[in-house]
């Protein structure tokens, strides 16, 4: 059986975290420089590696003072740690195109288990020839376990910034054009 290879679409691409601030509204943000990977069995996507990996820098919130607070020493730490990665290797399948994806999320060079819940989109062909997938997913983690340790808590007792952080997406894949043996 042959190994398919899959290439993240960026532009089709929206990988956002959220979390609660002042614990009553929620704040999303994203990171505009990613790359992803996916290599498999054949046409199952159950046998795959995935590879996820974000520049920390191009982290956004639309706040450039909070986004700047995000790089620094107190959550990412963007210029000694300056990539979060994602490698995925065990999918389990919940049911119907509902799958579990686990793996080990790095950040801060802190490396622990992560499971996020995968809804299949489907597979096409696009009208260039290119043949497309897709999928939502979401999960979460605590950024405390990743060295996240910005901690303040207001005069309610209330943390300034959740614990959890939600994570949520769409993501396409762009099937790579098997090389040819000359």
């Amino acid at each position: 059986m042959s190994t398919q290879k899959w290439a993240l679409d960026t532009t089709h691409t929206n990988i956002q975290f959220k979390a609660k601030h002042l614990m009553i509204t929620t704040v999303t943000g994203n990171f505009g420089s990613v790359e992803g990977s996916v290599e498999m069995e054949g046409e199952d996507f159950t046998t795959g590696k995935y590879t996820f990996a974000a520049d920390v820098a191009s982290v956004t919130t639309g706040s450039q003072d909070r986004d700047n607070h995000l790089r620094s020493d107190d959550f990412f730490n963007a210029e000694e740690y300056p990539k979060l990665t994602f490698v995925g290797s065990e999918v389990s399948n919940v049911k119907d195109n509902e799958f579990d994806l686990t793996g080990e999320m790095t950040i801060r060079d802190v490396t622990k288990p992560v499971t996020i819940r995968i809804e299949v989109g489907g597979t096409v062909v696009d009208p260039w020839g290119n043949t497309k997938a897709a999928f939502s997913f979401k999960g979460s983690l605590n950024r405390k376990d990743f060295g996240l340790k910005f901690h303040v808590v207001n005069e309610a007792g209330n943390l300034l910034v959740s614990d959890e952080i939600k994570l949520e997406g769409e993501v396409q894949l762009a099937k790579v054009a098997e090389e040819v043996e000359a």
